[in-house]
């Protein structure tokens, strides 16, 4: 009896320090050099949240934040918001809830993020801007900005009219998104340009949201009230000027000729119209962002922030028709 007790105990002892041995090897959400259970390591996981898939230049913005995560070692999350607000909102409030390592936020508007960048800051999880700015009360609610000096594209572009039209051009402006800051910045770099040359009038102006189809209505409105009065289209983005010169077209005009059109971005397709002569200018706005993103995230997550600035600009450039032949083959966007 006392052998049989003494090989149960023997065998219990076993089990209880398996048991043990187990649940002290299973793995929580510790440091990043922690094996998963497949023996990989484990990597830091970032949400992205992105404005949408409104034009060609954000199609590579996103592409280039892909590839640079990719590339860095980082476990993406990508988030969608359709061109709406309220969808960035819930998905940068799901990535908080989810305890990303860090997040990414191309805000639509300017306006409107206290309170979710508050949640993101309670749980230590910090923010980085990219291309679009915000307003927020408290400026420690993101680390920092990376994108595009956009006032300064406004000013570029008023800058080569100028100059292509010895300061004389009445103008329809084809605005962005309201409320987004590149919309704000192109409106107001424009016209702090245009101030000192009362020869540069705009007499019309309205939002074609950054899409194509909506430039192409918005520019056939504008025709049909302002006719041969219009001698140059400003569009604060390349796709709402293509879209401009379908309706210039459709209209019995010569786009480049009978009205000049200058924009900003820099994509493809504003190439292409320029080497035809439908398009006269294009400022760069350069969407491959990614690899600076994920520069500065390695050293937010590695605690080396001193050395990041709150706002960090890319140097863009101007492109007319006469540049355009020789560089569009060389454009990797």
């Amino acid at each position: 009896m006392n052998r049989k007790l003494s090989k149960l105990h023997f065998t219990l002892i076993v089990m209880l320090l398996g048991i043990v041995v187990g649940c002290s090897s299973s793995k929580g959400p510790q440091s990043d050099d922690v094996a998963d259970a497949d023996g990989s390591q484990s990597v830091p996981v970032i949400g992205f949240v992105q404005t949408g898939a409104e034009s060609d230049w954000r199609k590579a913005h996103s592409e280039s934040v892909r590839d640079a995560a990719k590339a860095s070692g980082y476990d993406l999350r990508f988030a969608d918001g359709q061109g709406k607000q309220e969808n960035q909102i819930k998905a940068l409030s799901s990535f908080v809830a989810q305890g990303v390592d860090g997040i990414i936020l191309s805000p639509l508007v300017e306006t409107g993020w206290d309170n979710v960048l508050e949640k993101a800051k309670k749980r230590d999880i910090p923010v980085l801007i990219l291309d679009r700015q915000v307003d927020v009360k408290d400026d420690s609610l993101y680390v920092t900005y990376i994108g595009a000096d956009t006032y300064n594209e406004g000013r570029l572009a008023a800058e080569w009219l100028i100059e292509e039209t010895g300061g004389t051009a009445k103008v329809v402006e084809l605005q962005g998104t309201p409320g987004a800051s590149p919309t704000i910045n192109r409106f107001k770099g424009f016209r702090d340009v245009i101030a000192d040359h009362s020869g540069i009038e705009i007499i019309a102006t309205q939002s074609g949201d950054f899409r194509r189809s909506k430039g192409k209505e918005v520019m056939e409105a504008m025709l049909k009230k302002h006719g041969d009065d219009i001698d140059v289209v400003y569009a604060h983005n390349d796709d709402m000027a293509i879209g401009a010169i379908q309706a210039i077209e459709d209209a019995g005009k010569k786009p480049g000729d009978d009205i000049i059109l200058v924009s900003i971005d820099g994509v493809r397709g504003a190439f292409e119209a320029m080497v035809e002569g439908k398009l006269n200018c294009t400022v760069e706005c350069n969407p491959l962002q990614g690899p600076m993103a994920f520069e500065a995230m390695d050293k937010i997550l590695a605690g080396d922030t001193a050395d990041i600035p709150k706002k960090q600009m890319i140097k863009d450039e101007v492109y007319d028709r006469d540049t355009a032949k020789d560089v569009i083959d060389s454009r990797k966007y």
